[in-house]
């Protein structure tokens, strides 16, 4: 049986191929009834466009790019999952492209990837939606993209992102109301502008509730397991070790409860450890972790519906748009009042 054609489609329906095409790639501008009857044509006929037939049809490529540089693996995956559920409901696909964002040739390999893909736009996650060079580069190639929780520049282009600095303070709310007051804080990677924005969360709330924050309880990770566990190690070998440790995403948390287990101590009982993120691995973790749910999966669906539906294009005047996601303080098993 020969296979289902566009031209099929257009016989049934009763219009030109290109109204095919038009309806859909949901352009504007195509009567409800004509609409109605090519949708009900290409039903009927069980008609499913290729990507290239798509692509052939109109400009687009029915393609987006994420561009990622993240050591976590929990983070990147929850990023993937959101992008490709919001691109699978209009026909979409998603490509992951690894990108070493502070590498001299990072530039050149953004361009080199927009020319070969053709992508209809970007997505750009933390560190690269910081990166001066990348973000040059796919202004000049014209590309619409969203930064993932940017640091800088936030008028530049569209973003999305949620409240960093309020939901580190009201983390560290919750272990001083604990009865917490000497916290140990594991800063984020460097690189990364929610880092900052956490930091300063923390220590506004240190400072609202009179807790000075000594020199030794800040130390700087990296948002790996290992740096996470390293920095515990710091923290716990001095005798007058924090009844709490805050560490800025969950990976490093996991490495401070690894830390705790091995040193035999009890968490919550002769620690608290609290995280970011809420990633799947903080309701596995022995104790299960309290952490900050940050919506990434919902974030970088929100990414990707803004250049689906062409929210904007950075070749035409106007304020970028942004959208502000809510996040949530999940209080589970890995705090309680401090023993001591």
């Amino acid at each position: 049986m020969a296979s289902i054609t566009i031209h099929d489609v257009a016989e049934r329906a009763g219009v030109s191929i290109k109204t095919v095409s038009r309806v859909l790639n949901k352009e504007p501008n195509v009567r409800p009834a004509t609409r109605e009857r090519v949708l009900a044509a290409a039903e009927s006929l069980s008609y499913r466009p290729s990507m290239s037939a798509r692509s052939l049809a109109g400009s687009r490529s029915f393609l987006i790019a994420l561009f990622w540089d993240n050591p976590s693996a929990n983070y990147i995956g929850d990023l993937q999952r959101g992008a490709v559920s919001r691109c699978r409901e209009d026909g979409y696909h998603l490509v992951l492209e690894p990108l070493d964002s502070a590498s001299p040739s990072a530039p050149e390999i953004t361009r080199s990837t927009l020319m070969t893909l053709r992508p209809d736009g970007a997505i750009l996650t933390p560190p690269v939606s910081d990166r001066a060079a990348v973000l040059q580069a796919l202004d000049e190639a014209g590309m619409p993209y969203v930064r993932i929780a940017p640091y800088s520049n936030l008028d530049r282009a569209a973003h999305v992102h949620i409240d960093d600095r309020q939901a580190a303070y009201e983390m560290t709310l919750h272990l001083l109301e604990l009865g917490h007051r000497d916290i140990g804080f594991i800063i984020g990677h460097p690189d990364h502008g929610a880092s900052h924005h956490r930091r300063e969360g923390f220590l506004r709330a240190m400072r609202d509730r009179d807790c000075p924050v000594r020199e030794d309880r800040m130390a700087q990770g990296f948002f790996s397991f290992q740096s996470g566990y390293q920095c515990a190690e710091r923290f716990l070998a001095s005798r007058d070790r924090p009844t709490a440790i805050f560490a800025s995403n969950d990976d490093m948390a996991l490495g401070v409860l690894a830390a705790a287990h091995r040193q035999r101590l009890a968490v919550p009982d002769d620690l608290s450890v609290a995280g970011f993120d809420d990633t799947p691995a903080a309701v596995s973790s022995t104790p299960p972790l309290t952490t900050v749910r940050q919506p990434i999966f919902e974030m970088s669906a929100a990414a990707a519906e803004m250049l689906i539906n062409g929210e904007w294009d950075p070749r035409e005047p106007g304020k970028p748009p942004s959208r502000l996601l809510p996040f949530h303080i999940a209080v589970r098993e890995s705090t309680a009042p401090p023993q001591r």
